[in-house]
Formats: C-alpha cells, sequence, structure tokens
C-alpha cells in the first residue's frame, strides 16, 4: 500500500479521520469539558430511569450515561427547547414578580429630642401669594450633616387620621427628632425664586421659605383689585346734566365715555 501519497499522511502515522470519526471525537471532548464543569445531580431536566438509562425531560431523548447527556445538554435542540420555555414562562407569568432589591439598613442613633422653630406668615404685596417662612435652630446637630425637608401627603403618615385638607412638611437632622407641620394642601409654587433654603453653619440655622399658588378666586379677587386701583388713580365729577367728567393728575377734565378732554384748560 502506498503511504507516501495520501493526502496529509506520513508513514507510520494514522490517516485522515473521517466525518463520523471527527464527530465522535468532538462529542466526546464536549462530554469530559461539560463533565469539569456542569453538576448533573443539579440539573432539573435529567431523570435516571431504573434501567440505568438518562431520560432529557425536556427533550424528550435517552442517553446511555451521563456524558452522553452533558453533549446533548451543550447542543443546539437542548439549548432551543430552552428558550422556548422560558419564553412560555414569561408569557403565561406576566406579573411574575422581580427579585427582591437588598435594603440598606437603617442607621440608628440617639434622639436628643425636637429642636427649636419659628414659622412667620407672609404675602406678596405684588402678587398676592401667601408664603411661609421657616427658621429652625439645630444647635446640637451632629458634625458634616445638613437638614433636609419634604413634603409629605396626609395619607402617607400614620400618626393622625389622612384628611385630603392638609399636607405635611418634614424637616430632619442628626441627632434631633423629625419634626412635622401640617399645612393647609395647596399647590406649592416651584417656580424659581419661589422657594428658599439656606443652611448657616456658624449660627446652625435652617431656613425654609416657600410660596403658595394663587387659587382660581384669588386670581380673580386679585385682578379686580388691580382694576379698582387703577381706576381710582382720577376723580370722577358730575355735572349738572349728569355727564360725567375725570380729572387726571394735570386737572384736566376728561369725558369718561370717550376719554378725550371735551375742552382745553385756560
Amino acid at each position: 500500500m502506498d503511504f507516501q501519497n495520501r493526502a496529509k499522511a506520513s508513514f507510520g502515522g494514522g490517516g485522515m479521520a473521517s466525518a463520523a470519526e471527527s464527530n465522535l471525537a468532538r462529542k466526546r471532548r464536549l462530554r469530559e469539558l461539560a463533565s469539569e464543569v456542569i453538576d448533573v445531580t443539579k440539573d432539573p431536566y435529567l431523570l435516571r430511569s431504573h434501567l440505568g438509562t438518562y431520560e432529557c425531560k425536556l427533550c424528550l431523548t435517552l442517553h446511555s450515561n451521563e456524558g452522553s447527556y452533558l453533549a446533548h445538554s451543550q447542543g443546539k435542540k437542548h439549548q432551543e427547547q430552552l428558550a422556548k420555555r422560558a419564553a412560555r414562562d414569561a408569557r403565561d407569568n406576566p406579573t411574575q414578580a422581580a427579585p427582591a432589591k437588598p435594603r440598606s439598613e437603617l442607621k440608628k442613633f440617639l434622639k436628643i429630642g425636637r429642636p427649636g422653630y419659628n414659622v412667620t406668615k407672609q404675602r406678596d404685596p405684588q402678587t398676592g401669594q401667601h408664603s411661609l417662612f421657616f427658621q429652625v435652630d439645630l444647635p446640637e446637630i451632629a458634625e458634616g450633616v445638613i437638614p433636609y425637608h419634604r413634603f409629605m401627603s396626609a395619607f402617607e403618615q400614620r400618626v393622625e387620621n389622612p384628611d385630603r385638607a392638609w399636607q405635611y412638611l418634614l424637616v430632619a437632622a442628626e441627632p434631633y427628632e423629625t419634626i412635622a407641620f401640617r399645612l393647609p394642601s395647596r399647590e406649592v409654587d416651584k417656580a424659581d425664586g419661589k422657594t428658599f433654603t439656606h443652611w448657616n453653619p456658624d449660627t446652625k440655622q435652617f431656613s425654609l421659605q416657600f410660596h403658595f399658588k394663587l387659587t382660581g378666586e384669588q386670581q380673580l379677587a386679585l385682578r379686580q383689585h388691580q382694576r379698582n386701583q387703577s381706576y381710582a388713580t382720577g376723580a370722577v365729577r358730575l355735572d349738572g346734566n349728569g355727564d360725567g367728567q375725570r380729572y387726571t393728575d394735570d386737572a384736566t377734565p376728561m369725558d369718561v365715555n370717550s376719554g378725550q378732554a371735551p375742552f382745553a384748560q385756560r
């Protein structure tokens, strides 16, 4: 037999492997790799029969040993069945709860009581908006701590019966107890310049001021008041005929109806 002219072969060496032999070698290599990484005892789809064979419950295939099953579990058919099973489970259980996130532990510290405070009611003379100015004294605040605040609805608290007519302003600073102020349930104006906060580390005083938005009735009353003020800038006099004449600041008589001077001042 001529071994010298065989393709990619040398004298004394094996010949080229056939396709079947290459396939067997690949499966054997996959079984060896899978047996080192995968623990078949934890596979939910592996079923051992009383005859000593192994069955894949997902693909309904029989295998003579663990290596054969491991090679099957890494194959294309088994992976496609796993993807189909996952898609079917997601479709059947759309509201499946997501895994719970780890909760951070609450910081525990010894509370020393409530801080002193002062509240001032104010009203903007230009816009007519009502505002509240809070001053909270925190002389024993912890080092490096900055007070913070937030608004809370009546349905978030558990101290009083919920009443939608009220809302609460919370101010917290370690090691003081959190204090809450009950406020009317009105919308807070969050525009620029309408909310002011300041922490003075020297005097240990926290200041907060915010404005309430005007309601529809308040806006209507404000416009009516502004019209009355603009109309009251001139005096009105009725002559004998009942015709009204308005006098401006320069004492020039003006006709109320036409807004023009009926005669020139002499």
